[in-house]
């Protein structure tokens, strides 16, 4: 019997060409994640991070509101299963300022969503699922780790 490797270094790449592909998308990726689930998002600045969040919130919340939490830092969902972090922590200032803001709380129970998660460095979840996004043309071109691999988007 011959044994075929396992390939887990594959980036999946996903274009959406408007603001309407990226809301699909973002319910689409949504369908794949589940409680306990943090997803690191990452990109320029205006790239649409904040619009696939969108996408995926407003298809299980119907006609909700999605604002950035750009100032707030923090803008938390009830779904029915579970409760949803969406993080913007550009304007953090040191990475221990996720205590403050209660995010260490919410990983590994809450889905946690996390635009610039650099900013918080090593306490960053290892298993956090990788999404980076990125200018091309007038559309963007969407890059899913490959800790994705197990998840259907």
């Amino acid at each position: 019997m011959i044994l075929q490797p396992v390939i887990r270094d594959v980036v999946t790449r996903i274009t959406a060409k408007n603001e309407q592909e990226m809301l699909a998308l973002g319910a689409r990726i949504g369908a794949a994640l589940r409680a306990g689930d943090t997803v690191a998002l990452t990109g320029e600045l205006g790239a649409g991070k904040t619009t696939l969040v969108r996408g995926l919130i407003q298809a299980e919340l119907p006609g909700i509101e999605v604002p950035s939490p750009t100032y707030t830092l923090v803008q938390t969902y009830d779904f029915p299963e579970y409760e949803l972090w969406h993080c913007d922590l550009y304007r953090l200032k040191h990475p221990d300022e996720v205590f403050e803001i209660g995010l260490m709380d919410a990983f590994g129970e809450a889905l946690c969503l996390l635009e610039w998660p650099d900013k918080i460095g090593d306490y960053l979840p290892e298993e956090a699922l990788k999404l980076h996004i990125r200018f091309e043309g007038e559309g963007r071109v969407i890059e899913l780790g490959p800790e994705w691999s197990d998840r259907h988007v």
